[in-house]
């Protein structure tokens, strides 16, 4: 029987035109980093910045050295395209909406 226990999580990456979560298994107690190291994504996803990374856990922002537990999914985010804030203002400038409609009394 090995001495070391070992936890099933998952390791999620999605671009605009392609996604993948990874069932791995790894070592308990294996941080985040390390899990991505050990679930080769960046293999298949060579864009992921390793040095820039910003990860979350079930889209909950944690850092690196996050220890994993059983069932645990790590999502890798891609950096925004635009600040959601700024588009808002311009929609606003422009007298248009996100899609949103407001209920207005009648």
């Amino acid at each position: 029987m090995p001495d070391t226990d070992y936890i099933a999580i998952e390791v999620a990456y999605a671009r605009p035109d392609k996604q993948l979560i990874l069932r791995v298994s790894v070592p308990a107690g294996t941080t985040i980093e390390e899990a991505i190291a050990l679930s080769r994504i960046t293999q298949k996803f060579p864009e992921i910045d390793l040095a820039k990374l910003v990860v979350g856990i079930f889209g909950k922002r944690v850092k690196l050295d996050h220890r994993l537990a059983n069932g645990e999914r790590i999502e890798i985010y891609r950096p925004l395209q635009a600040d959601p804030r700024e588009i808002r203002r311009h929609l606003a400038a422009q007298g248009k909406t996100m899609g949103r409609t407001r209920k207005t009394d009648q």
